[in-house]
């Protein structure tokens, strides 16, 4: 367990809190404060929207890859410079939305939410490059555990903690501490090292392409042509720099990416319907099993799979991660045939978010190894948006599945759903060679003193 007393791997708890603190409180948390205080439903649906841009924040991480803030960029180094700007954000847009009537102005309530959803989204980008910045490949798992820890335990804050104070006291002063809270992430930034990534090398290596973009197009308008060059080099920048690297490799690494998570994002649609309709499991009971013990199994998975990496090899347990998702979904097909049994539902979902956890740190160490230090957020960005936005999607249409076939036939189909995954991890096994040989080699770029990264064989 010496991996988890890193330092690098401390840091990344307080920042995955930093990263979860916001989220509940611009989505359930806030829909319950708007229903609390009589704001209509209709317009409680519309603040939904504020999580499109958790979805599009691909468009935005190439600025902050590319962009140096003026004075924190020189007190601070460029990625946490961007984590504080956003930090920044974030508890402003907390502390306004605690002083809003929700009921009087809900334009300024949105409005201030909006702010801190832009915020986090950033913050989200900045954090993922901090964090496959600052150490090596194999310890990339290892890291995304903690941060998971951390961002679940800033759920329970934002979700549970928030409802209490809100209870107890009032809305006002339970945002005015979710703001403050914001903090824990702050001092964390001012007391940790930027990654000694030369980023410098990158920019410049980034403006002459710029130059030779806007080159190309003389016959323009200077600063048009100058503008065009940069949306070339850096925006197209990042996608190209891929597909250029893993050549045929890139199209079936996305697809990977897309099918990997189909099967247990599907699954979980339907997941507390299951329980409580089908099954008539009581809402505490189920809150008990799958909300409180179900974190803990979550946690202790994500452990597990960060100390399997680094032993083990990321390709190896992404492929273990892969099978056992698939393999739990079935589990859940059999306790479909049975009565309900509290202890056989514990069972299960142990199986379910141990696996889960297995394989989500998996896939986040791998898709950290394949980016460019010149990309590091863009490209990350890209992965983790596709990561999630396919299993969304098909399980849009899951609840047709289960009235027309049932749910052990639901989870059956969402079982053999990770099948894809499953070869595609295997075909990964045996491309590994080539893929250490074109994955970008950020051993150089590391602290002194550290560790180099040890490549799969």
């Amino acid at each position: 367990m010496y991996t988890y007393t890193r330092w690098q791997v401390i840091a990344l708890l307080f920042l995955g809190f930093s990263a979860g603190l916001p989220f509940l409180l611009v989505f359930s948390t806030l829909n319950a404060r708007l229903a609390d205080v009589g704001v209509e439903t209709a317009t409680i649906g519309f603040f939904s929207w504020l999580g499109i841009t958790y979805s599009i924040k691909v468009f935005w991480a190439p600025v902050v890859d590319r962009l140096k803030l003026p004075v924190l960029d020189r007190l601070l180094g460029k990625r946490r410079s961007w984590i504080v700007l956003a930090q920044s954000g974030i508890a402003t847009g907390l502390y306004l939305m605690a002083q809003v009537d929700a009921t009087a102005a809900p334009e300024m309530m949105a409005l201030c939410g909006l702010l801190v959803a832009f915020s986090s989204a950033t913050q989200d980008v900045a954090i993922d490059a901090y964090r496959i910045e600052i150490a090596e490949e194999r310890l990339q798992a290892a890291l995304a555990a903690t941060y998971i820890f951390g961002y679940r335990l800033a759920l329970l804050v934002a979700g549970a903690g928030a409802l209490y104070l809100a209870e107890f006291w009032s809305w006002q002063v339970s945002y005015e501490v979710m703001a403050a809270l914001v903090g824990v992430g702050l001092i964390t930034v001012l007391i940790v090292r930027e990654p000694a990534v030369n980023h410098f090398a990158a920019a410049q290596d980034i403006a002459r392409k710029i130059e030779q973009e806007a080159a190309k197009r003389a016959h323009l308008n200077p600063r048009v042509a100058r503008i065009i060059g940069w949306f070339s080099a850096a925006v197209a920048g990042p996608f190209l720099d891929f597909f250029r690297r893993y050549q045929e490799l890139a199209v079936l690494i996305l697809v990977m990416v897309a099918v990997y998570r189909i099967s247990d994002i599907a699954m979980g649609v339907m997941a507390n319907p299951f329980y409580l309709d089908f099954m008539g499991f009581s809402k505490t009971q189920v809150a008990d099993v799958t909300k409180i013990f179900g974190f803990f199994m979550t946690i202790a998975g994500s452990l597990a799979g960060g100390v399997m990496v680094v032993h083990y090899g990321v390709r190896r347990i992404l492929l273990v991660g892969a099978i056992m998702t698939a393999a739990t979904n079935l589990l859940f097909v059999l306790l479909a045939q049975y009565p309900p049994n509290v202890i056989t539902l514990a069972a299960v979902v142990s199986a379910d978010n141990l696996s889960g956890g297995i394989a989500n740190v998996a896939l986040i160490a791998w898709l950290s190894s394949m980016t460019s230090a010149s990309f590091t957020a863009t490209q990350y960005a890209l992965f983790s948006s596709l990561m999630t936005l396919p299993g969304k999607f098909i399980g849009g249409f899951s609840g047709i599945v289960v009235a027309d076939f049932g749910y052990a036939q639901f989870f059956l189909v969402a079982g053999i759903m990770g099948v894809p995954a499953i070869l595609l991890a295997i075909y990964m096994m045996r491309q590994g060679e080539r893929l250490d040989a074109l994955a970008p080699r950020k051993t150089e770029e590391l602290e002194p003193g550290s560790e180099p990264a040890l490549r799969e064989t």
